[in-house]
């Protein structure tokens, strides 16, 4: 395992998962997709669908609503069943990775159609910001940009492929971040272009 150090603690794992390691997290992910469907998140205030789809699994999902905005909650949003449980493959992963001691409280999943992009960020939802964001990117490869905890602070831009990692800590774990691009057909991974994100996340500082 070669880590990069990238500015302001945050890290680049590539190629962490082989071939026969993401082709199971992807069936993982299918069946996750089965129990909780992929729906379409909506801007606060404006309503205006993101051009990602997501699901969640965890004991939290992170949701956004026209009229509630951003949040964390223990059920779908369309279903009202509670999100499936994260792979224990994740879990692995976050133990050897995230040097905190507390499990991830929630597990993001985006699918980025080839034309989907998702604008410069922060992950600030959270109450404890000591545990790391862990990225797991599975699919086609994508132009991930990468800069400071103000919107204005200069970028970094770089390609993230099927079975790289991406770990927000320290001072990068406010980082503004986003895929400005998807590069269609740069992997044979998914039945279909496009590529699937993994964010693990601990909502709170202590507890389950």
């Amino acid at each position: 395992m070669q880590i990069q150090d990238l500015p302001n603690g945050a890290k680049w794992v590539p190629k962490y998962l082989d071939r026969t390691e993401q082709e199971a997290l992807v069936e993982e992910i299918r069946q996750i997709a089965k129990e909780s469907p992929l729906f379409i998140p909506k801007m606060p205030k404006t309503g205006k669908p993101m051009s990602v789809r997501m699901t969640n699994c965890g004991p939290l999902g992170w949701v956004t609503t026209k009229e509630r905005g951003y949040r964390y909650q223990a059920t779908h949003p369309e279903t009202g069943k509670p999100w499936p449980e994260i792979p224990k493959v994740l879990l692995d992963l976050w133990k050897t990775l995230a040097d905190y001691p507390h499990q991830p409280q929630a597990c993001l999943v985006n699918f980025y159609e080839s034309s989907a992009k998702m604008g410069l960020h922060q992950d600030k939802d959270e109450e404890d910001f000591a545990a790391p964001v862990i990225s797991i990117s599975l699919g086609d490869t994508c132009l991930f940009r990468i800069g400071g905890e103000s919107r204005r602070d200069p970028t970094k831009s770089f390609k993230l492929e099927s079975g790289d990692i991406m770990l927000l800590t320290g001072k990068s774990r406010m980082a503004f971040h986003g895929v400005d691009r998807i590069y269609p057909g740069t992997s044979t991974l998914l039945k279909q272009e496009g590529r699937i994100n993994l964010t693990l996340r601990r909502v709170g500082g202590s507890g389950v």
